[in-house]
């Protein structure tokens, strides 16, 4: 059951409840001749869109190039720019792609929600090379959540969501609206060298209007096929009439499989990059940004940014007379984590000269491309602090004037980026008015090069290594130019630089605490472990009140901690849940989640009440050697 919504005076976080804390400087004009029409815009109940692409890196658009310029060409994204604010150090929340959705949607770090990747509702045994493993993941991000989805509905918003969820369930089952999950163009083709959509596709026809790229073979423009995603995204703004609406546009792309079924713009690529067209069959593996079929995807999404963008312009505003819905609508562009380089033996793109992509906290993992643009929003302007997507909910609510409870804001983890947005400030700030002190990332997933949490403040960042269990510090910056941004000279075992050592993993282990954080846990198949491991004895359940327990042999450590975790029966094994679904799932207990359970004084066995409803359940058990081991899934009868 969704938790109800307590609406109270919104207020921004205090520092003891934010876990940021930083800024550098705004870049441009804070004079802009547009306070009058600031003012006058505060008056209208702005629309929100979060514009979300898949696996964007940082060095994929020509916003922020460092070095080599990018091929990949996004005309909208660098109009949406000069119309609004660019920022330079925008940082998602995590590395990878459903821990930051799900932080964007409830505010909340990913260590809060203990949401922290994909690998959702994974049980499977660990390689015996691998002495940490990572902690377990519900199925689905916890329903109890408060959603931005049910704050600005509560407020007489209207929501919708179009393309990629990926957080468990269905986004109805977080305050959506309008449900939309649909691929669109993103779907695997059996050989993508041919069969590239035409006019008459049934499923996507190519436009008869023509749009960018434009070529000395194509001087007019190319045509793009229809687009599933983009559509029902504009359908949803055009039905939303004038009721002001809140929309979470997120494509599939630019996320493997690197394809396209754009021939024209593939054909444009290849002869940009000097390649065959069509290419051959099999691997790109040129290095750097020269695959054709990622450069598509790129301009793909770019082009969808300008569908949008030019219904608002086109749309009058049924709430406000003589204007246009792109005058009353904050559109929020960003990326889910840092780019992918690679997909097995193909080369997808290149961060450079940022260090490692997605699925690393380093800078290529989580720095990414963000463009605000709305009616506040000073034109052409750039901000070079730290922002982090973790800001949008605080920022929504400001932008609103939306009330949650006292209880719900205490949880929110980023910081109010309105006075930037207006160019009333240089600096994020929090409620006492101090410069955000730190960003920090947690990630205990992965080998030993990626099982990382890190921190940056100002011209440094820091790592905690579980593998290793020690620290590597870099200079990003110096004086506010850049220094390391590729980290590649570690300065933890410097003398010259302890004392920022000291701070800045005292600054992380207190965030880490404070977020109650699950950090890895040992390998009970670890082949090179030197402590035993606990052995499970027997199991049992009673009908009549639906108890189940497992006893723990006395032979070996006892049980520390447990979890029960509710599952489908053993005999159907785990069901999946149909994408897209419009109804939301009401029941208060369902598979895929994650309680504790009793642990007896001695730790010798662990027990649950499963509720009447759950067919089957297992636990997981941490014992007094810091291993951590499931039980089998076991019905509940």
């Amino acid at each position: 059951m969704r938790k109800s919504i307590r609406r109270l005076k919104t207020k921004l976080p205090s520092t003891s409840l934010s876990i940021f804390s930083t800024t550098f400087t705004l870049v441009s004009c804070l004079c802009f001749p547009l306070v009058a029409l600031a003012e006058e815009a505060e008056e209208i109940t702005p629309n929100i869109i979060i514009f979300y692409i898949d696996d964007l890196g940082w060095q994929a658009t020509p916003l922020n190039d460092v070095d080599k310029p990018t091929p990949y060409e996004t005309p909208n994204l660098v109009k949406l720019a000069k119309s609004g604010m660019n920022f330079t150090q925008a940082y998602s929340p995590a590395p990878t792609c459903s821990p930051s959705r799900a932080a964007i949607l409830t505010g909340q770090h990913p260590a809060k929600t203990r949401f922290t990747h994909v690998t959702l509702d994974n049980r499977k045994d660990a390689k015996k090379t691998e002495r940490l493993i990572p902690p377990y993941l519900e199925g689905q991000l916890d329903r109890n959540h408060l959603t931005i989805a049910d704050a600005l509905k509560a407020n007489g918003y209207r929501t919708g969501h179009s393309g990629k969820w990926h957080i468990g369930l269905s986004s109805a089952s977080y305050g959506f609206d309008f449900v939309n999950e649909d691929r669109g163009i993103h779907r695997s083709v059996p050989d993508r060298t041919k069969g590239f959509a035409t006019a008459e596709d049934p499923k996507h026809p190519l436009s008869k209007e023509k749009f960018p790229p434009f070529s000395e073979k194509k001087p007019e423009g190319i045509s793009y096929p229809y687009d599933e995603v983009t559509e029902s995204a504009i359908k949803f703004i055009a039905e939303s009439g004038d009721q002001p609406f809140f929309l979470n546009l997120c494509h599939w792309m630019v996320h493997w499989p690197a394809m396209t079924r754009n021939g024209e713009l593939l054909e444009y690529y290849c002869d940009k990059l000097g390649q065959p067209f069509p290419p051959k069959p099999g691997d790109m593996s040129l290095p750097g940004q020269q695959n054709p079929y990622f450069a598509a995807m790129v301009t793909s999404v770019d082009w969808s940014l300008g569908r949008v963008v030019d219904f608002l312009e086109r749309t009058d505003d049924p709430r406000s007379p003589g204007k246009k819905l792109y005058e009353t609508t904050y559109i929020f562009f960003s990326s889910d984590n840092g780019g992918a380089t690679r997909h097995g033996k193909e080369t997808l793109s290149d961060n450079s000269p940022l260090k490692y992509g997605k699925t690393h906290a380093e800078e290529g993992g989580v720095r990414v491309p963000m463009v605000i643009a709305g009616p506040t929003v000073p034109a052409g302007t750039q901000f070079d602090g730290m922002i982090n997507q973790l800001d949008f909910f605080p920022t929504f609510l400001v932008l609103t004037d939306t009330e949650i409870s006292a209880e719900d804001e205490a949880k929110l983890s980023g910081l109010d980026i309105t006075p930037v947005l207006k160019g009333k400030s240089t600096q994020v700030l929090d409620q006492n008015g101090k410069e955000r002190e730190f960003l920090f990332w947690h990630y205990p997933h992965g080998g030993k090069d990626s099982m990382k949490s890190a921190i940056r403040s100002k011209d440094f960042k820091l790592y905690k290594r579980y593998f290793t269990n020690d620290y590597e510090l870099y200079r990003l910056y110096q004086d506010g130019q850049r220094n390391d941004f590729e980290e590649t000279y570690d300065l933890a075992k410097n003398p010259k630089y302890s004392l920022i050592v000291d701070r800045l993993s005292g600054l992380l282990d207190q965030a880490l605490v404070a977020n109650h954080a699950e950090l890895p846990y040992l390998n009970p198949n670890y082949a090179g472990k030197k402590k035993p491991v606990a052995k499970l004895g027997d199991a049992s359940f009673k009908k009549s009140s639906r108890k189940a327990q497992l006893a723990i042999q006395p032979s070996g450590p006892m049980i520390r901690e447990a979890v029960v975790i509710y599952c489908d029966a053993p005999s159907v094994g785990k069901k999946k849940n149909k994408r897209g679904s419009k109804d939301p799932v009401t029941a208060e207990f369902i598979p895929g989640m994650r309680l504790p359970a009793k642990v007896s004084k001695n730790g010798s066995s662990v027990s649950a009440v499963i509720p009447a409803n759950i067919a089957g359940y297992c636990f997981m058990l941490i014992d007094e050697n810091g291993f951590m081991q499931f039980s089998d899934v076991a019905a509940a009868k």
